[in-house]
């Protein structure tokens, strides 16, 4: 099946980001819009307390579970806001190598943005995201 996102790189911007600028998607695709995905666990309890790279990696498998139960994967997603509740950049680029590394190739535009506060007890990374599926027609 062909790929429903195409992502866009222009010549034109830096070349320092390490994703794509932009991300289309056709017009018969379905949006999914999820949810910020959070570092929980199943019984509610916020993993890898005190570690960036910990809690980026649940919020990624986290993710990673709505898009399944959404139809989706991880490439169908067409862009992410990747929040990091510090003031560090170190601290970001920590929650962000992990969540780049776990898109790989299909590296889509993305926002990392270091805030104050997330909303669970000791919570440090939230990934948003948006995917965009074209469904298989029904037979």
């Amino acid at each position: 099946m062909a790929k429903t996102v195409t992502l866009i790189r222009s010549g034109r911007l830096s070349d320092v980001a390490e994703y794509a600028y932009a991300a289309t998607a056709p017009a018969d695709a379905r949006l999914v819009y999820l949810a910020g995905a959070c570092p929980l666990n199943a019984d509610g309890t916020t993993a890898a307390i005190g570690d960036y790279a910990g809690q980026a990696a649940k919020a990624v498998e986290n993710l990673r579970i709505a898009l399944e139960d959404a139809g989706a994967s991880l490439e169908d997603v067409i862009g992410t806001r990747v929040l990091v509740a510090s003031t560090r950049q170190s601290d970001l680029v920590t929650a962000w190598e992990v969540v780049r590394g776990a898109f790989g190739e299909h590296d889509v535009p993305s926002t990392l943005f270091g805030v104050t506060v997330l909303g669970y007890d000791h919570q440090l990374v939230e990934i948003e995201a948006v995917a965009a599926v074209r469904d298989l027609p029904a037979t």
